[in-house]
């Protein structure tokens, strides 16, 4: 079986405007939380005042003004991503190939923005006050549609939603289809932009949100004794995906190996994960046995990591099951901790952070950690990124729904 290869990387996310100002800040171990700039969360009477917003961005030195205006937010992001990815890559479309490359963009909301503004227009003013370009701005797959249409991709386009898993799906889904030869290439990835009133009061009712507002210092806190929820998150990241021959024909910089992705279903609650990490467990060992890998090999693994207190147990319980003793000599981290969670984007900007450890010989650290847990007691990168010379990474995401989707990275030699 041919290798899938990793040969682009683009991203926006609260960490930085491109892949480069990502990692350098992830592994300064840098938080992307403040106060809520977007909108007045104290206007809105919402209990939640802190995300970690996508900064400075300016989507016309990403794409024509006038098209920005006719896109979402999550769209504009996927754009942005996108145009890094190709570019980083040298992945040159053109008609002979176009119709061979795939573009799959996943989101788990889509574009949340633009509906609540439309519904509020419409209370407002009336239905004739309601934007022409509403539909395709709220819907899920608009990053993947308007991707292709902005750099003339004619393969199969569509987005993956999985809640939470959503980023790390679409892109198992671009592995698979590599795998059978139905594309030569895939731009693919995830974004999201949910950092609204109606997105931060759901979450919130739920009780997944952090409310450390006053003092947001310290949140959030994933696997540490006090931590109390997530902090919402927004961005997108995108990576080109091709065969190994074909990057090698034409002497594309290999960044590193798509090598196994597995996925499952809890069947157990629709927003709780399994107690003792069932789903997430088996779908390690699925990623594992896509990889053709033992659990001896696994150097680092990147968390799902949400910072809420069910999620991070059962997802400790999981990486035990899955890798038995041995995941206490694994290193692992959760990087929301610094970029907040990016809902169905921030399984795709991990895969970035686990390319990165692998070529920079760097693992990123789970910042805030400060009390250790008796029910997560594995080894979590505290604070500091760590040196370490790696060759297989693990991946978790894990979404509302009971979805489990798990991705390894493998260093390209």
């Amino acid at each position: 079986m041919e290798r899938i290869v990793i040969t682009g990387m683009g991203t926006v996310n609260p960490l930085g405007l491109n892949a480069r100002e990502t990692w350098e800040n992830a592994t300064a171990g840098k938080s992307g939380v403040a106060p809520i700039s977007l909108f007045d969360s104290h206007a809105a009477n919402l209990n939640v005042h802190i995300a970690a917003e996508v900064k400075n961005f300016k989507p016309e030195n990403f794409m024509d003004a006038r098209d920005a205006r006719r896109k979402d937010r999550f769209e504009q992001f996927a754009t942005a991503a996108t145009k890094e990815a190709l570019e980083s890559s040298g992945l040159q479309i053109t008609e002979s190939n176009a119709g061979r490359i795939g573009v799959i963009i996943s989101s788990a909301i889509g574009g949340l923005h633009s509906l609540q503004e439309a519904i509020l227009t419409n209370q407002r003013e009336g239905p004739r006050k309601v934007s022409p370009f509403l539909i395709p701005m709220l819907m899920p797959n608009g990053g993947a549609g308007m991707a292709a249409i902005e750099f003339g991709i004619k393969g199969p386009c569509f987005s993956v939603a999985s809640a939470c898993a959503s980023g790390a799906d679409g892109i198992g889904t671009a592995l698979m289809m590599l795998r059978t030869g139905m594309i030569d290439a895939a731009v693919t990835g995830a974004a999201e932009a949910t950092v609204t009133v109606t997105g931060v009061a759901a979450f919130d009712r739920v009780g997944a949100m952090s409310r450390r507002n006053d003092d947001y210092s310290m949140t959030p806190q994933p696997f540490d004794k006090n931590r109390d929820g997530l902090v919402m998150g927004e961005g997108a990241a995108v990576i080109v995906l091709e065969r190994e021959s074909d990057a090698k024909k034409r002497g594309a910089n290999i960044l590193a190996e798509l090598a196994g992705y597995g996925a499952t279903a809890d069947a157990f609650h629709v927003t709780a994960p399994h107690e003792h990490g069932a789903g997430g467990a088996a779908a390690i060992r699925m990623a594992l046995e896509s990889a053709r890998a033992n659990v001896n090999e696994v150097g680092y693994i990147n968390a799902h990591g949400t910072g809420t207190p069910l999620n991070d147990q059962a997802e400790t319980r999981a990486i035990k099951a899955a890798f038995g003793d041995f995941a206490y000599k694994i290193p692992v981290s959760s990087t929301k901790s610094m970029t907040g969670h990016m809902m169905g984007a921030t399984g795709a900007l991990e895969v970035l952070f686990a390319v990165n450890a692998i070529r920079n010989g760097i693992l990123p650290p789970t910042i805030h950690y400060e009390t250790p847990d008796p029910e997560c007691d594995l080894d979590y990168i505290p604070n500091k990124a760590r040196e370490a010379n790696v060759s297989l990474v693990i991946s978790n995401a894990f979404g509302f729904g009971g979805h489990n989707a798990v991705l390894a990275i493998r260093k390209y030699s």
